[in-house]
């Protein structure tokens, strides 16, 4: 079976709202809601291909643009490859032109439209930031809080509170204080064990690669409404983050770092092959920071993740 290469958008307005149009009941999953595009023609470039079907579905052309994710779907009757791009600017004003409803959702609301199944992790990628700020270990409670809510105040809209290990009850007690830090500002995503799951239920749950091995073969532990992350280090490690059913990973590292200096870095190249074969948002960490974020979404990631880069000052 051939694999359909589709080109698709995530096209926001200036107050961050997203449109998304509903397929006819006539189309392959119809009735259900999607993000505006097309196929991509043999002669044509995915770039190509998503100004013309924009155009032609919606009337619009298209300013500026960038990578956000590729996913591969196979349905019993059809594979696709979804070539999804941002889109952040275009001129002309958005219609149906092939009678198509349209409505301008928030990222928030997106979760309460139906989607294709092949569209969920666009769903999750449109929801997520670029950058992804994990907190140091080596500070003490008041100096974590008070950075967190810098970040905050300086636009970070996804904090990891790191743990240092396990069963910790002060970073137990550190985690109540950043979800109040964190309430309505910004995702926070808390490590440990599984049996804290309840107790924070604001939070997602940022799992360690060896947590993954051992509790992936049972599925996700979450609700689909929690976001769910994975450390990853390799392409076995993104199988079984696959396997889970998590909504997006840290692939890492790419470039030497400080925190870890005898892990093998993957780098740029590897890293990127490495997203090709997956599915799902992926932040690059390890040497990185803002200064790499374009190049990282040229990779094929959802952005960059990292604890000194994203650090604020004191």
């Amino acid at each position: 079976m051939k694999r359909v290469h589709v080109a698709a958008a995530v096209i926001r307005d200036d107050s961050g709202k997203i449109l998304i149009a509903r397929r006819a009941d006539t189309q392959h999953q119809g009735g259900l809601w999607e993000f505006p595009g097309g196929k991509v023609e043999a002669d044509e470039s995915v770039q190509t291909a998503l100004a013309r079907e924009l155009h032609e579905e919606l009337g619009i052309v298209v300013g500026a643009a960038r990578p956000l994710i590729k996913v591969r779907h196979d349905y019993p009757d059809k594979q696709v490859l979804l070539d999804v791009w941002e889109v952040s600017s275009f001129t002309g004003e958005p219609h149906g032109a092939e009678g198509q409803p349209l409505a301008w959702v928030s990222a928030k609301e997106l979760t309460s439209y139906e989607f294709p199944a092949a569209n969920q992790p666009i769903v999750a990628a449109a929801r997520l930031p670029a950058e992804y700020l994990i907190t140091p270990e080596d500070l003490e409670a008041p100096a974590l809080l008070r950075g967190i809510q810098k970040a905050i105040a300086g636009g970070i809209k996804l904090i990891q509170l790191r743990a240092p290990n396990g069963y910790d009850p002060k970073y137990r007690d550190l985690a109540v204080d950043a979800v109040g830090l964190c309430a309505g500002k910004a995702q926070l995503m808390i490590k440990g064990p599984f049996e804290w799951l309840g107790d924070f239920p604001s939070a997602g749950w940022h799992i360690t690669s060896a947590q993954l091995r051992k509790y992936a073969a049972a599925g996700r532990p979450l609700p689909a409404e929690r976001w769910l992350a994975a450390s990853c280090h390799n392409a076995e490690e993104l199988a079984l983050a696959e396997q889970m059913g998590v909504d997006f990973v840290t692939l890492s590292p790419v470039q030497p770092t400080l925190t870890h200096p005898d892990a093998q870095p993957l780098g740029w190249e590897q890293a990127s092959t490495l997203i090709e074969g997956f599915s799902k948002p992926v932040f690059l960490l390890g040497g990185v920071g803002p200064a790499e974020r374009e190049k990282a979404w040229n990779a094929g990631a959802q952005g960059v993740a990292g604890i000194r880069a994203f650090w604020p000052e004191a």
